[in-house]
């Protein structure tokens, strides 16, 4: 594919073939969207709406988390859209990180109570500063400071 792709574009360069831009190429990506998810309709609704895009390769729907992924060669923008033109206003591209990807999952912008578990909200607030104090402390006390013990 390498060679044939070489191939036309240097042809296209050199030679007048056509009027006609070309195309951007998307790239594939996973988008995750939030959903509130009610019934079998719902979820079937949804469904057959994100699978019938154009580039959409899986659809995945979690009713439990309330969570749609869809893996293709799609752009978030236009996915959340098609759920929201399923009557799904509130669509929203997914707002959630790991607990253990934030430094201090209990602060005030991150701690979400309607969060699937293990999950709090991205926010800035929670996110470890380099080189910080807190930093600082915590390896003074860490098990794999060989000069812990005479600290304590």
């Amino acid at each position: 594919m390498g060679a044939l792709n070489f191939l036309s574009d240097y042809l296209s360069d050199h030679f007048y073939v056509s009027v006609r831009k070309r195309k951007k190429r998307k790239i594939m990506q996973t988008v995750n969207i939030k959903v509130k998810i009610d019934c079998d309709g719902c979820e079937r609704k949804i469904k057959n709406a994100v699978s019938s895009m154009k580039g959409a390769k899986s659809v995945e729907v979690n009713r439990k988390m309330h969570k749609v992924t869809v893996s293709g060669y799609v752009d978030p923008k236009k996915v959340l859209k098609k759920v929201q033109s399923t009557g799904k206003k509130k669509a929203e591209l997914w707002p959630y990180v790991p607990y253990t990807m934030v430094a201090y999952p209990y602060a005030a912008g991150a701690y979400d109570k309607k969060a699937p578990p293990g999950f709090v909200r991205k926010s800035e607030q929670a996110q470890a500063q380099p080189g910080g104090t807190d930093d600082q402390l915590m390896s003074l006390f860490s098990d794999e400071n060989p000069n812990a013990c005479t600290i304590m």
